[in-house]
């Protein structure tokens, strides 16, 4: 019998961003979601909160997913620890804006294929998260 516990150590799976396909599709992922928004009426009220261009958010949230998603920490190397809740802050959001926003990237999600036990993992976490930046009751 072995004394060694790295026998009995499992090893760890990969990452959901290993599993997403590293950054070319969070890449995709990130830019379909910002393109639905662009295009699609119902996300018109989540689109009015965001400024004239969409560029500075597309790079701020592909970074911010690296990272949060278990792939590199570009976000955190750019601007320290995310810090998401105050800085969403200067933003009204309510459940309406979180409802869209959700409705957008599981769109964008649905849309890149994403395994469908990793989604549902997902889904969860984004929305805890986006629930979590709300600042109005409604």
């Amino acid at each position: 019998m072995s004394t060694d516990d790295t026998e009995n150590t499992p090893t760890p799976g990969p990452t959901p961003f290993e599993q997403l396909g590293g950054e070319p599709a969070i890449r995709a992922l990130v830019d379909r979601f910002y393109d639905l928004m662009d295009l699609e009426l119902r996300y018109a009220l989540l689109r009015s909160v965001h400024g004239s261009t969409l560029d500075d958010a597309r790079d701020k949230l592909f970074w911010f997913l690296c990272g949060w998603l278990g792939g590199p920490n570009h976000f955190i190397d750019r601007f320290g620890h995310p810090r998401l809740r105050a800085r969403h802050l200067p933003f009204s959001i309510g459940v309406e804006e979180r409802n869209q926003w959700l409705a957008c990237m599981f769109q964008a999600m649905d849309e890149q294929g994403i395994e469908p036990g990793l989604r549902t993992r997902l889904e969860r976490s984004l929305f805890e998260t986006a629930d979590w930046m709300r600042n109005r009751p409604n």
